[in-house]
Parts: structure tokens; sequence; C-alpha cells
């Protein structure tokens, strides 16, 4: 099922833009000054974020980034309605997407807006058989393609219907639109785009899960689209009757061969023949199954809620996985060899985890609702190392530090020790709210637009 915090997002009204001050180098002593945001770094350079958790594998880390001193609010630009989605950061500009089925082209060193593209009217509460997200627009992260200077996004609009669109970077005008509904879904209202867009090799990818509150005939599944906007979908399904929603915010994780890793939520089945529910599941290029995971305890968790769909695995650098979900055990996992039912390389008390991971190496970082959790693998085997109590955030890593939300608060810890190295308020965010790191500043969605934080060090 879709687990967020109810959040009714609302329209904000005109709010003042915040002034931010540009300078070559150094400060300004001027204590009403904005601090500046610029696109390079004294240690290194602004990396394009293209795509959720910055890369195919969602590692969310950055190498080069400063560690901070301080952590500054920048500026904090209104949107149209709440961002769900994390935002985007390619050649200057800040993209982000609403619920009001706007995307923003933001200037990163002021918030200055350069364009912005509506793509029809979102769907409210009203016109769903359930759900706690009102209006209904854009959820999922867009993706961005460098080869066709696209951004791809997917709209929820009247129908309710899902609409794969394609901007162009520089100017925000419409190249494409299509329909993201594979044929033959027979309950396009019941089926919630959460999970971020995932991008491979001209494809891109879109999972769906349900609503908040499993209701209406809903079924995991993930489709392919070609970039070029030829072609037809390609399509997955979950083989169970009914749910196993693939809706966890990072969406697919791919790795260096091109194979598809998502997390699958409950299923309807509580016995019988596993129906690939509760699972972790390998797809090739072409969204043909070919390998997949589950707890022995799947038709149990199925039947309480306790599934894996809350979390994507967690791919580390010697193709191992992590993974954790709403029952608070972890796994660990081979990638080669997912092993079906009860073939995990290591299960063990972790924590409940709801977002994305970031990953480092053979260390994974949790987004546990206790606060996220260093995990270690050595030798084959999971270890919990630090542990940051109430920052319960989806993690991203710059340097040797890493950002996570906690309240409406901006959290930078060491990455290794997990002590705190500074804070700064952004505003009220969503539950699955993620930092983008580009250069020397971070950015987040929150339920009245985003907000830019300047890393001082």
């Amino acid at each position: 099922m879709i687990y967020l915090r109810p959040l009714r997002a609302v329209p904000i009204g005109l709010l003042a833009t915040l002034t931010v001050v540009l300078a070559a180098c150094g400060s300004t002593s001027r204590p009403a000054a904005t601090p500046q945001v610029t696109a390079t770094l004294g240690a290194g350079s602004a990396h394009d974020w293209t795509m959720y958790h910055y890369d195919r594998a969602r590692t969310g880390y950055v190498s080069d980034t400063p560690d901070p001193k301080t952590l500054t609010k920048a500026w904090s630009i209104p949107t149209d309605e709440a961002v769900y989605a994390q935002p985007l950061a390619i050649g200057g500009k800040i993209i982000v997407a609403t619920e009001g089925n706007t995307i923003y082209a933001l200037k990163a060193s002021d918030g200055s807006v350069l364009w912005k593209t509506n793509l029809g009217a979102p769907v409210t509460r009203n016109d769903l058989p359930c759900g706690n997200i009102s209006p209904l627009g854009i959820t999922g992260t867009p993706v961005y393609d460098p080869a066709t200077k696209l951004i791809f996004a997917v709209a929820e609009t009247s129908g309710p219907k899902h609409e794969l669109v394609a901007l162009d970077i520089d100017s925000g005008q419409v190249r494409q639109r299509r329909s993201a509904d594979p044929p033959g879904m027979s309950s396009p209202e019941a089926h919630q785009q959460r999970a971020a867009l995932a991008l491979n090799n001209g494809i891109v990818y879109v999972a769906y899960g349900g609503l908040f509150g499993d209701c209406g005939n809903y079924h995991g599944t993930v489709v392919g689209a070609r970039t070029d906007g030829q072609g037809s979908l390609m399509v997955y399904q979950v083989p169970t009757t009914r749910e196993a929603g693939i809706w966890a915010p990072p969406g697919p994780v791919i790795d260096a061969n091109g194979k598809l890793y998502v997390s699958v939520g409950n299923g309807e089945a509580t016995s019988g023949t596993w129906d690939k529910s509760d699972s972790v599941l390998r797809l090739s290029p072409q969204l043909q199954y070919e390998d997949g995971f589950a707890p022995t305890s799947w038709p149990q968790d199925n039947a309480r809620d306790a599934d894996l769909g809350s979390m994507g695995p967690a791919l580390l650098s010697d193709g191992s996985i992590v993974s954790a979900g709403k029952s608070g055990q972890g796994y660990l996992l081979r990638s080669d060899h997912l092993g079906g039912v009860g073939g995990q390389v290591q299960e063990m008390d972790l924590c409940r985890a709801f977002g994305g991971a970031a990953a480092l190496g053979m260390r994974a970082f949790l987004p546990c609702t206790d606060g996220v959790r260093e995990v270690k693998v050595e030798s084959g085997k999971m270890t919990v190392g630090w542990h940051a109590s109430g920052v319960p955030g989806s993690p991203v890593i710059g340097g040797h530090t890493l950002y996570a939300t906690r309240s409406g608060t901006l959290v930078a810890l060491d990455v290794d020790s997990g002590q705190q190295r500074a804070s700064v308020d952004i505003g009220e965010t969503t539950r699955f709210a993620t930092p983008t790191i580009y250069g020397d500043a971070l950015f987040v969605g929150t339920v009245a637009g985003v907000t830019a934080v300047k890393i001082g060090s």
C-alpha cells in the first residue's frame, strides 16, 4: 500500500522572493544579506542531478561536495501546489514538479523562474476512490535525458489518466505526450504513480502502485517507453490477483548491465503459491521477469501490511542488495541470485524503513522511521553502524556528509560517525522529501514550494 503521512497540498499565495546577493568570492559582512549559491565549488564542480538520487543505481552520492560548517537558507520560492518529487539540477536550472501538474525551471543562484509549464488540471480527491494527496498531479520524480535534452514526467490528469510528457529543458515546451497507462489497465484511477522515473539506454521506465487505503483494482506494474516517443509500451505486471504495488520513491534501481530491481508491496494472497508480492524482483531491460526474493513470512506480511514495498533496494558496489520495509526485518541479497522465497544471504532485526536509501561502497544508509541507520556489509555479512535518532528522511551524501530531513529541518551528519555537523529550517516537507545536491547548495521540495540551502565551508 501507499503509506504516506496525510497531507493536503494547498495553493500557495504570492510570497516575496528572497534576494540572493551574488559575489565573485568570499562573503558579505552585512547581516541582512542572503548567502550566495554558486554554480561551482572551490573543491570541485556542480554535477547535474538528472534523476532521483543522482544516478541509475540510486546511490544518492556525489564525491566532491564540501563538508559544511554551516547551513543557511538561501532562498525559498512558492509553487502552485506541494512538491513531492525530488528536484532535478541541470545546467544551472532547478527543475521542480508539483502536484498542480506544473513543472518549473528556476535559476539555481536566486530561484527566479526561467519558465514554467502546466500539463493540465490535476485530479482532486473527489475523483479518486481513496488516497491522501489532493490535488494529485506529478508525484514521481521526473528524469532528464541528456541525449534528447528532454525532461520526462508523468502527470495524472482528468479521467483520471496518466500521461508521459517530455519537455524541452531550455524552453519548457512540450515535445511529446502519450498515455502512460498500459493497454488493458482496467482502473487507472486506482493506480498512483509515486515511484521516480528511471532512464537507461533510450528507455524511460515508469512504475505504479496504489493509493493510500489500498482501494480499487490496482496491480504493481512497470512500463517502458522509448525516449523518441515511438513504439508501443513495454509492460511488466506483478502476477497477483490484486495489489502488490511498486511505489517506493526511488522507483526502479538499475545496475551496470541495465537490469532493473524493484521493491514490491503487499499482495492480496495470504496463502498458497508465492504471487511475487512482498518482494524484490529483477527485470530485464525489456521488462521480462528474471528472478525474485521474498521472505518466508510473505503470507503473514501480506496479511498485516508488513511488506518490503516501502523502501527501494539499496544496491552496493559489489552487487549486494540491502532490503528493508515495514516489518522491521532487514535482508542481505545477491543481485545475481535473489534466491526466491527465503533466498536471502542474511536476515536480521534492522528497522522499519520508508523511502530511498543512499549507498556508498559497501555501506547503505537506510531511511528508518526512528532515524537513518548505517548498514555495513563485510565478508557477506551485515552489521549495523551508527544511528541518527529522530532523522527519518531519505538521505543523500555529498563528500563526507549525509543530508536528510527531520520535521521541516535539513540536517547534515558526518557520514562516518553520524554526528551532526549543521542544520537549518526549510519549511514543512512531505514524508519522503529528498534533498538534491548541486554545487555548493542543496534544494528541497516542500509543501509550499522549494527551498535552497547554502553549504558554508
